[in-house]
């Protein structure tokens, strides 16, 4: 959800475009212009850099001048009930929905029986809501997800169905890396170019303040890491725009069918495209910028288990969506997302 300052900002834009069309339009909020705002509060607010509850809270829409003037509407519906088959199944559907509600709205209470006034706190999932297991082990979870990987890991229908959503990118590449060795056949380890270029006119020492090790330890959200090693039948994300029309977009998830030495040969795992379409992934060259760091990268990261974002799960069909929180989420917001995937 963005802060309430692009919003008052987009509001006096409007206003002093539309004055052109009418003096009047000037004193009208939006410049007269109807603006349709879409969001839901109980997941991700505004992010404030190292803010706190108040801050965070401060920067919602809610809280803006604008909001006063706002026209209120409310979803009444619940389209998962239509997936019901039967009654029982439709009313199981409909306790886990107002229970998920009811932890965005942070009205359950915590386990010493309790509420707190920040909202903070441990809360207790139902045992039906979870996997009955005596170990601990994730493999656990692994196999109950992923049956028979080792047969199936080239089948696009099974893998685009199954996926297990964590909150953080530490348990997310711990998952993967353990769902990557029960992979059959060879491996294969793209690095990306590390080597600083420096514009004309910079000094030649400046390379000596980025040593190749620096370069290749970043690990960032949304950038593939320096060593990625890919099997064929891997689930990989894409993190750049390269084809819109056919899907290639940031977030599209791909299967490795084939890796060569510059290119990757992979097929989409989209619910539009059954057979799954096929193309060819590169290494983008050059690079942009006053200063280039890390150029000819593959902009794939591998997402067997991804974090609980909308636009991937909704790539991911079927009943084989589960949720492994091996540590407290750092907002009731995020773990309401993943909880009503």
């Amino acid at each position: 959800m963005q802060n309430k300052l692009a919003f008052e900002c987009l509001d006096r834009t409007l206003r002093d475009i539309m004055k052109s069309v009418s003096p009047d339009r000037y004193n009208k909020l939006f410049g007269g212009v109807t603006v349709l705002l879409g969001g839901d509060f109980r997941q991700i607010l505004p992010v404030i850099r190292k803010g706190s509850r108040a801050e965070i809270v401060a920067a919602s829409i809610s809280r803006s001048y604008l909001w006063s003037e706002c026209r209120l509407f409310v979803l009444q519906e619940n389209m998962r009930l239509r997936r019901g088959k039967n009654a029982a199944e439709q009313r199981r559907i409909k306790e886990f929905t107002n229970w998920v509600l009811d932890v965005g709205d942070g009205i359950i209470p915590h386990l010493d029986g309790g509420f707190s006034e920040d909202n903070t706190g441990n809360v207790q999932i139902p045992s039906e809501y979870c996997i009955q297991s005596e170990s601990s082990d994730v493999n656990v979870l692994i196999d109950m997800v992923f049956p028979d990987l080792h047969e199936r890991f080239t089948d696009v229908d099974y893998l685009r169905e199954r996926a297990i959503l964590t909150p953080t990118n530490k348990v997310v590449d711990h998952l993967n890396n353990l769902i990557f060795d029960k992979i059959g056949g060879e491996s294969h380890l793209y690095q990306s170019a590390d080597s600083v270029q420096c514009p004309v006119g910079c000094h030649e020492n400046l390379t000596s303040a980025f040593p190749v090790e620096y370069l290749n330890s970043f690990k960032l959200p949304g950038m593939p890491p320096h060593k990625l090693i890919l099997k064929e039948g891997v689930v990989v994300m894409l993190l750049r725009n390269l084809n819109q029309t056919v899907g290639l977009c940031n977030g599209t998830r791909l299967i490795v069918r084939k890796c060569l030495k510059h290119t990757l040969y992979v097929a989409v795992s989209r619910v539009t495209s059954p057979e799954g379409l096929i193309c060819f992934i590169e290494k983008p060259e050059g690079g942009t910028g006053s200063l280039t760091m890390v150029e000819n990268i593959q902009p794939l990261q591998i997402v067997n288990t991804p974090r609980g974002t909308v636009r991937l799960i909704k790539m991911i069909v079927g009943d084989g969506l589960y949720v492994f929180l091996p540590c407290s989420c750092l907002l009731c917001s995020i773990c309401f997302v993943l909880l009503q995937k």
